[in-house]
């Protein structure tokens, strides 16, 4: 776990799924809101970080536009595609792509376990 300057101990995400539902919440959150959201539980980056990694990852051609819209897709549901709906089959297929890439990544920033 790593520290913050008031000594309060930063909670890491357990997976890339976490991450990136936890993103798009808070941004939801924050164009909702006008003042200061205050959470209790503290995360190893900022909306900033993570929204600088996926475009990283995207302009480096590791992230392409269909698995950025299915990232969308689901996650404005908050809910990954199952694979075993025959609909969301092939959307299943290129979300657990998308996240093994994002968990790459993060991991090594030390974002989650």
């Amino acid at each position: 776990m790593l520290q913050t300057k008031n000594d309060t101990k930063s909670e890491k995400f357990p997976n890339a799924e976490q991450l990136w539902f936890w993103f798009l919440y808070s941004k939801s959150i924050r164009s909702m809101l006008t003042h200061t959201h205050n959470n209790s539980v503290r995360r190893v980056c900022e909306l900033i970080d993570v929204e600088t990694l996926i475009t990283k990852l995207y302009l480096s051609g590791q992230l392409t536009d269909e698995q950025i819209g299915i990232m969308k897709q689901f996650g404005d549901l908050r809910r990954a595609p199952h694979q075993y709906i025959w609909r969301e089959n092939r959307a299943a297929y290129i979300w657990n792509d998308a996240m093994n890439i994002i968990a790459n990544a993060a991991r090594a920033r030390g974002w989650i376990e």
